[in-house]
């Protein structure tokens, strides 16, 4: 792979191969909004119905992303060595980022188009913190070595609406050792070099997130593959039973003996042949006038469908079936909720690893950015993440506490299992250590104002027999 392109180069070649991504990745981005286009219907059906009836969307992809992107939430970051959450790293660079709310919206872009990025650079003056901001795939591709699998170089572009109702082409290309800005008046002109940061990180400021990464492919996989095919299916059954609803749901008349001029509106204009259709009454001519009506269509086997399709996208997603609306009529015991999402704790747990793994090469990035190294104990950095699974606050408060009277769990770790963020943690350190030199000062004055006069010096004899409560003259009684 030729690393020794000039920048113009490597626009190109990353454009070109973002380009060849692109249709799938907004396919991807529209089942995920429920806009997407209407599967397995005929032509001929969607031109009959088409100005009178909408595609019903079964929206199963996002309920897919969101389950599993609902479970992974970061609340900080350790370093190697360390029994705490580093708070440098949290209150100096991952709040002021506002990556509380910015992590999910990687994550769910990594779970429904099969990665993410995340972008580092310096901050606006010195003394400002790294400024991180997350990416989606539509708008930014990047090339790894296939030997390191890292990345070499990275294209992120966009569009900006100008006043004369045109849009300006801009770019920025990442590499490791500038990140150099460019701009095009059209799409068919060529782009001009309008900036140039000469960082000399030796590494892209550039992170990708990606899902279910492979061997063989490193792009990931979206977590809507195995769904799509059920949710197209879904919908497509689900739109054909609001026509049959519409057609069929209600008994429909017939007549023999009338003309089509014998149909007219209000107005007194005959009306259409489709109208009439939609009216629910087949006519005939005949000599005689009869009325009757046909009756009315059982829907239940489109109900039956879209719950088998249902349990099979419950298997494939790993969601528990009560996800999908296949409820039982008796409820759930709270162990067999569990059980029915050991498979989604499990899914979330392995997203957790991944993505984990990006996070801290993002807070490394910041370092080297901030500070112009990465100390070693951050290269054994450790994402810290909420716990996925859904056990009941009491049931978690008893296995912490059983664990910590045992002496097999610290305080700190304690407090972490029972889901308190770093900040909460610090706080209650900081009220902890507040109490204990209350209480310190509270015995000092105590010992001062005893009644045999001053105390002793701290440490001594005597002092010592006080504050344990005995002295020798009552030891001997």
């Amino acid at each position: 792979m030729p690393l020794d392109l000039d920048p113009l180069a490597w626009v190109r070649r990353l454009a070109e191969a973002h380009d060849r991504q692109m249709t799938q990745l907004q396919l991807w981005n529209a089942y995920y909004e429920g806009v997407q286009p209407l599967s397995y219907m005929a032509p001929e059906l969607l031109m009959e119905v088409d100005d009178r009836m909408r595609q019903v969307v079964i929206n199963w992809p996002q309920l897919v992303v969101d389950s599993l992107e609902e479970r992974l939430d970061i609340e900080g970051f350790r370093l190697g060595g360390a029994d705490q959450a580093d708070r440098d790293l949290w209150d100096d660079i991952w709040q002021p980022n506002d990556l509380d709310e910015e992590s999910q919206l990687a994550h769910v872009d990594a779970l429904a188009m099969r990665r993410s990025y995340v972008i580092v650079g310096a901050g606006d003056s010195p003394g400002d913190p790294p400024v991180i901001t997350v990416e989606s795939p539509l708008q930014v591709y990047a090339e790894r070595d296939p030997r390191t699998r890292q990345i070499v170089a990275a294209l992120k572009r966009w569009q900006q609406p100008q006043a004369d109702g045109g849009a300006e082409d801009f770019a920025t290309l990442y590499l490791p050792e500038a990140t150099i800005q460019l701009t095009r008046k059209g799409a068919g002109s060529d782009w001009e070099e309008i900036g140039r940061d000469e960082h000399r990180l030796g590494t892209v400021p550039v992170v990708a997130l990606v899902n279910r990464a492979r061997v063989a492919d490193r792009d990931g996989v979206s977590e809507l593959a195995a769904i799509v095919p059920l949710s197209d299916a879904a919908c497509k059954i689900a739109t054909d039973m609001m026509t049959a609803a519409e057609f069929h749901a209600m008994p429909r008349r017939w007549a023999t003996g009338l003309a089509d001029d014998d149909f007219k509106d209000p107005s007194g204009r005959p009306v259409s042949a489709l109208s009439r259709i939609a009216g629910r009454v087949w006519a005939t001519r005949g000599d005689s006038v009869k009325f009757g009506q046909f009756p009315e269509a059982n829907l239940s086997n489109f109900h039956e469908t879209i719950n088998s399709l249902a349990r099979l996208a419950a298997s494939l997603s790993g969601l528990p079936p009560t996800y999908l609306g296949l409820a039982t009529d008796n409820p759930p015991s709270a162990d067999a909720i569990r059980a029915a999402e050991a498979r989604l704790v499990k899914r979330a747990e392995r997203r957790q690893r991944a993505f984990g793994g990006g996070w801290e090469q993002v807070m490394r990035l910041a370092l080297l950015i901030r500070d112009g190294e990465v100390r070693p104990e951050a290269e054994r950095m450790e994402t810290i993440w909420r716990d996925p699974a859904t056990p009941t606050y009491a049931q978690k408060a008893d296995a912490v506490t059983k664990l910590f009277a045992a002496g097999l769990l610290p305080k700190e770790q304690a407090w972490e299992d029972m889901g308190y963020s770093a900040a909460q943690i610090a706080r209650m350190r900081a009220m902890e250590d507040d109490a204990l030199t209350r209480l310190t000062a509270a015995d000092l004055h105590a010992l001062s104002t005893a009644p045999n006069g001053p105390a002793a010096p701290i440490g001594s004899p005597t002092a010592q027999s006080t504050v344990s409560g005995w002295s020798a003259d009552s030891a001997d009684g």
